[in-house]
């Protein structure tokens, strides 16, 4: 069964996606002006990957929404079978801190 975890460690987090090789991206469509949009981790090198609805940005500029937004990522390391996971999700901090505190 694979075990997920739970950050809000800047270098936890880009270490863990630049191992897969993944970019900080943002939704195209909600990328306006000063706000970078809906954040993302596009991970180019993986299959079915090339997502048009996504922009790259910086990694700074991807903290500053992820830290404003008070979120924090779900990921894990391995999948059930063993295998290097891609898996994330944003989500928020009040409520992963809730759920480890179960």
């Amino acid at each position: 069964m694979a075990q997920s975890k739970t950050t809000t460690d800047h270098e936890t987090i880009r270490a863990w996606a630049e191992e897969r090789g993944g970019k900080p991206a943002v939704g195209r469509s909600t990328h306006r002006g000063g706000d970078p949009g809906i954040l993302r981790l596009e991970f180019p090198g993986a299959p079915n990957a090339h997502d048009e609805a996504l922009e790259q940005i910086s990694w700074d500029e991807w903290f500053k929404k992820f830290d404003a937004a008070e979120l924090a990522l779900l990921y894990e390391e391995e999948t059930a079978s063993g295998q290097t996971s891609n898996f994330n999700k944003l989500v928020n901090r009040e409520t992963a801190e809730a759920k480890g505190r179960r």
